[in-house]
């Protein structure tokens, strides 16, 4: 895939309008409301072959209270502090060996699983058990008719929720989280960071969900794909669908989020195509930020080289701290 998009003198520059609801403030604070207090994360220490590190089974209620899954990895002595991890697109938490990078580098990793996903690979252990109208396959268009009802309302709920969640682990110190993900991660990890009080950074790669107007009128790669075919049996609701996609956009999280921020794009990505990425960017209130431009990189993004500066910015925003815990420490149920 060759560059598509603006030229990157122009993406650095691409600040557009957002479009944001009146009430997107008080529509995701009454969201948390309704979705907090139905009881409390429960940590269960698992065996694995991972001697070095500390393994356990988490599930947490999210949106509604429904359960959610996922893995806390940390290591056995100091930890420098702890990554909340989103995963991308049809992902699910898999199994917790494939999660032992950032926990071999001394950083305790909280993996959410992606409610009704886990299909693309890496299997899911939750599910959505919320229904859904007409809608294409994928999660893209699933309770798009109404924002009370659509699939992400309940998605970005689950992530807030697991910052909280971490934050009661006794490993954890609660003022040294940093969200991250990238793709779908990226959106998710935007949405909880403009979500969530008392952050100390945020990773975003490459990320899916932003400027949906733009997306759906430069690419036809899916998963936003999906939408547009949405519309093909749906003539006429196109204003009404971006209305409701409004209060899912990452630009209105980005404005919202003032932590430090890592940002990655791939100038030849058509799934999220540069100039959607920069929006969000250009619209990130923080002005600790940076992006991480990888000229000729589809939609991978970065790769490895990304992953090492994520190492960088974990170093700058969490390096000067440690927790120390003993390897015969089993937290008890909560």
């Amino acid at each position: 895939m060759a560059q598509f998009d603006m030229p990157i003198e122009q993406l650095r520059e691409y600040r557009p309008d957002r479009e944001e609801p009146s009430d997107f403030d008080a529509f995701w604070q009454q969201t948390l409301a309704f979705s907090r207090g139905h009881g409390e994360a429960l940590f269960t220490r698992v065996a694995t072959g991972l001697r070095n590190l500390i393994v356990e089974d988490v599930t947490f209620p999210g949106f509604a209270g429904h359960p959610i899954k996922g893995w806390f990895v940390r290591p056995v002595g100091e930890i420098r502090g702890t990554v909340v991890q989103f995963i991308g697109y049809g992902g699910g938490r898999g199994v917790p060996e494939q999660w032992t990078m950032l926990p071999s580098a001394g950083y305790a990793l909280f993996v959410m699983d992606s409610r009704g996903q886990g299909n693309g690979g890496s299997a899911s252990a939750t599910a959505d058990p919320v229904g859904s109208g007409p809608r294409i396959p994928g999660q893209m268009s699933s309770g798009i008719e109404d924002p009370d009802e659509y699939y992400y309302r309940r998605l970005f709920t689950d992530a807030a929720l697991a910052v909280d969640a971490v934050r009661t682990h006794p490993a954890v110190d609660p003022s040294s989280i940093v969200v991250s993900g990238g793709s779908q991660g990226g959106g998710i990890a935007i949405a909880a960071a403009g979500l969530s009080e008392g952050l100390a950074g945020a990773i975003v790669d490459v990320p899916f969900l932003s400027h949906y107007r733009r997306a759906l009128r430069i690419t036809d790669a899916n998963p936003y794909n999906e939408l547009t075919r949405y519309l093909q049996s749906r003539r006429g609701a196109e204003e009404e669908v971006f209305r409701v996609l409004s209060y899912f956009d990452g630009v209105n999280f980005a404005a919202r989020s003032h932590v430090p921020a890592l940002y990655s794009v791939g100038l030849c990505d058509a799934v999220c195509p540069p100039s959607t990425v920069f929006a969000q960017f250009n619209h990130y209130a923080g002005e600790d930020k940076r992006i991480e431009v990888y000229p000729y990189n589809g939609h991978e993004g970065g790769q490895w080289t990304q992953l090492r500066r994520h190492l960088e910015f974990l170093d700058a925003v969490l390096g000067s701290e440690a927790r120390t815990e003993s390897a015969e420490t089993v937290v008890s149920a909560r």
